[in-house]
């Protein structure tokens, strides 16, 4: 994972990339969920606040829903994990964002994510 992640207590990430913030799931919550077998992501064009569902993720085990970690406008949505879920199992697949969108967030809404080594102390 990337040294600038920044990540939610219910396992979503941040990342700043060019200008644009990447959002995902950490793999710790990947390997929670175990077998993922289908993802819903929003359209091109949705805003979503702070702490919003913005997409669902369903495995063999549990449905879950997924918030975002700040507020912004959805600008791109990873079309592979939608039309290829399982590809999130997989370790050594790169991708494994679910949305690009662009923010003004401010520091308040950055405020309680945590950097991604205390994140990993938390749930070990």
């Amino acid at each position: 994972m990337e040294e600038n992640m920044l990540c939610t207590k219910t396992h979503e990430y941040v990342v700043e990339k060019g200008g644009k913030y990447e959002i995902g799931i950490t793999d710790y919550a990947i390997e929670q969920l175990g077998d993922i077998v289908f993802v819903e992501l929003p359209e091109v064009d949705s805003e979503f606040g702070k702490n919003e569902v913005f997409a669902t993720i369903e495995s063999v085990k549990a449905a879950s829903e997924i918030y975002m970690p700040i507020s912004g406008k959805v600008v791109e949505i990873n079309e592979e994990i939608v039309d290829s879920p399982e590809l999130l199992n997989d370790e050594s697949y790169e991708n494994k964002w679910f949305i690009k969108i662009e923010s003004k967030a401010d520091q308040v809404e950055f405020a309680d994510l945590l950097d991604y080594s205390d994140y990993k102390e938390e749930v070990e």
